[in-house]
């Protein structure tokens, strides 16, 4: 009675929701649906998200389990009634005990049969057990309430995902990192196996392509190797498989590595683990991008049988899928289609991985290599350096450096921001400040090194442009993508650079003389001991843009206890929603409360304050350099 009662409520609320928290979708009922219904999920709440009715946090993983959700509630929907599905994605308030949360609606016109029987079906389903994988233990699994409700012509099914983790004793998920929920749901989409002799010919027509949907979905997400291959055994145990293992290739030649080793009864991992252990069986060579499986006898003891597919992704291998089961008739001829459509998606997800692996250690090389390791330290002046860069895995487009002049007690200081990040960024930020260094080491005055930076990006940008054309077309083309010199020459090779550079001189009775100029940077804000901010440099064009500019220097002085805060646009265009950090003066606002502060105090509150504007995090490279005279 409890259970209709709450029925009705769930169906009362859908009536009087607000037009922005509700979207409705009416779709065919033909295996396309499944597919369709986790693309109208995911696009209503990238909607609701951009209105502000969800907020960032947390999104990403509530996509993720509704996604997972409706599929499995659309598929069982086509099955089962085979008719035309209407899907419902509502967002309920917070009311008394209950948190916010997502309600998702399955409902279809051929409600008499019902989700879960109580008696044997008539294929000999044992009872209790859902035709389709595990039918509706996925979704009892990630949601906090399910249920049915029956009404003249229609059933629907309906299942509510909390905003904020689960209630009352269910674990919430949000700390979780993104590679452990991805083994979780896994381990849900692996169903235990109920029955001596599966159904294949059964399965694989009715479940094989949500499979496989929800399989890609899941190994797409994983940026590392290894576990891709923890969830291939993961997906493939105990669904099609009694057992698997995964050998990965190294990618300079070294000998396949076992990668994960998978069994329905965990103790008798360590058993096949020692009886798989060195190479996996030899595969013949396969045409560019097939997984042709080959029956093999392995391990050589026992009454069942084994498959091996070759992973690779193009023409290149990358390692070696080996399955089995252990009881007669082995791996039938009914799954081998599927699990090589499995094993191709297997090999591009850990291509992927590998891609994105190699890329990223090119790319922390490149960035100890740009930055400089550690920053001088100026007579006189306390300095903090904070540098975040928005992905650790690439280059920044940020970049600073602290160096000294030469002779005469000369100390330079520089924070730029690079148009772009990754490699194209890092090429400029490996050209600008060398250039920066050199000039100012053969004497040129703040203004004048800002001149000959601005000539030397855009004569690298025209060479660049002229290689490229001459490359492409001949040398026709290449003498007239020179033409127009005087403007920023367009495409990909434009070299544009924002730039806060200045110099600072030590003064006899304390403190010391700033001379800086700012070129389409974040201006400096100067704090003085009694609170007030001001800018301490005018803003000037981009470098790299057009030539010909005559940039100009500001010279102020900072005395003991003056401070000078420097950023790049990853603070002041920090975002939450609509808002940015700098909206209304807000960087002076918070610099402003950081009297008394040391450099390092200044840094940290700067810091701290940029971070906690918006629930999520910084989307954009952050750095800031503070400077305080002493």
């Amino acid at each position: 009675m409890q259970q209709e009662t709450t029925h009705r409520s769930v169906h009362l609320l859908s009536q009087r929701g607000d037009a922005r928290s509700v979207a409705r979708a009416s779709l065919p009922g033909n295996p396309l649906a499944a597919s369709a219904a986790r693309r109208f999920v995911r696009t209503a709440l990238a909607d609701w998200t951009r209105l502000g009715t969800v907020t960032t946090r947390g999104t990403d993983r509530l996509a993720d389990d509704a996604v997972l959700v409706v599929s499995e509630l659309v598929t069982n929907a086509v099955v089962h009634a085979g008719t035309g599905v209407e899907v419902l994605a509502r967002l309920d308030p917070a009311t008394g005990d209950d948190l916010a949360s997502l309600v998702i609606e399955v409902s279809d016109h051929h409600p008499s049969r019902a989700v879960h029987s109580d008696g044997p079906e008539p294929d000999g389903t044992a009872p209790g057990e859902p035709e389709y994988g595990r039918g509706l233990h996925l979704v009892a699994t990630l949601a906090a309430s399910w249920g049915i409700t029956y009404r003249p012509g229609l059933k629907t099914v309906w299942a509510r995902l909390p905003l904020d983790g689960f209630d009352g004793g269910a674990p919430a998920r949000g700390g979780e990192a993104a590679g452990q929920r991805g083994v979780r749901a896994a381990e849900i989409l692996a169903p235990s196996p109920r029955r001596s002799v599966r159904d294949d010919r059964a399965w694989v027509g009715r479940g094989a392509l949500s499979f496989l949907a929800e399989a890609s979905d899941l190994l797409a997400g994983q940026l590392d190797e290894d576990m891709v291959a923890a969830l291939a055994g993961q997906l493939l145990v105990p669904r099609l498989a009694d057992w698997c293992a995964v050998w990965l290739d190294g990618e300079t030649g070294p000998a396949p590595r076992p990668a994960r080793v998978w069994h329905a009864d965990e103790s008798a991992i360590e058993g096949l683990r020692e009886a798989l252990a060195g190479d996996p069986p030899r595969l013949p060579d396969e045409p560019r991008g097939t997984a042709v499986p080959v029956r093999v006898a392995w391990p050589p003891t026992g009454a069942g049988s084994a498959v091996a597919f070759r992973l690779t992704v193009g023409a290149r291998p990358l390692g070696t899928l080996l399955l089995g089961r252990e009881a007669p008739p082995g791996v039938p001829d009914e799954a081998i289609a599927l699990l090589e459509d499995f094993a191709r998606r297997v090999g591009l997800a850990i291509g992927a991985a590998r891609q994105y692996t190699r890329q990223a250690t090119i790319s922390r090389v490149l960035q100890r290599g740009l930055l400089p390791a550690q920053v001088a330290r100026i007579p006189g002046v306390d300095s903090s350096l904070v540098y975040e860069p928005s992905d650790e895995g690439l280059a920044g487009g940020d970049f600073y450096d602290i160096f000294p002049a030469g002779s005469g007690g000369r100390w330079c200081f520089m924070l730029g921001d690079v148009q772009g990040s990754g490699p194209e960024a890092a090429v400029v930020t490996g050209l600008a400040r060398p250039w920066l260094r050199l000039l100012a080491r053969e004497g040129y005055q703040v203004a004048g090194v800002l001149d000959r930076l601005n000539g030397l990006l855009l004569d690298d940008a025209l060479e660049a442009a002229e290689a490229a054309a001459l490359m492409a077309a001949g040398p026709a083309v290449a003498g007239s993508a020179g033409a127009g010199s005087g403007a920023a020459h367009e495409g990909p090779q434009s070299r544009f650079l924002s730039l806060l550079y200045g110099e600072l001189t030590p003064l006899p009775e304390g403190g010391v003389r700033c001379t800086l100029a700012c070129a389409g940077h974040p201006l400096p804000l100067l704090l003085r001991p009694d609170g007030t901010v001001r800018p301490a440099a005018a803003s000037q064009l981009l470098l790299g843009v057009v030539e010909d500019v005559a940039y100009e220097s500001q010279t102020f002085e900072l005395t003991p206890g003056d401070t000078l805060l420097c950023v790049t646009d990853g603070v002041t265009e920090r975002r939450s929603g609509q808002r940015m950090f700098d909206d209304s003066d807000g960087l002076a606002q918070a610099l402003a409360g950081c009297t008394d502060l040391t450099a390092e105090g200044v840094a940290n509150r700067i810091r701290q304050a940029v971070h906690t504007f918006a629930e999520a995090p910084p989307d954009d490279d952050l750095a800031l350099l503070v400077l305080q005279a002493r």
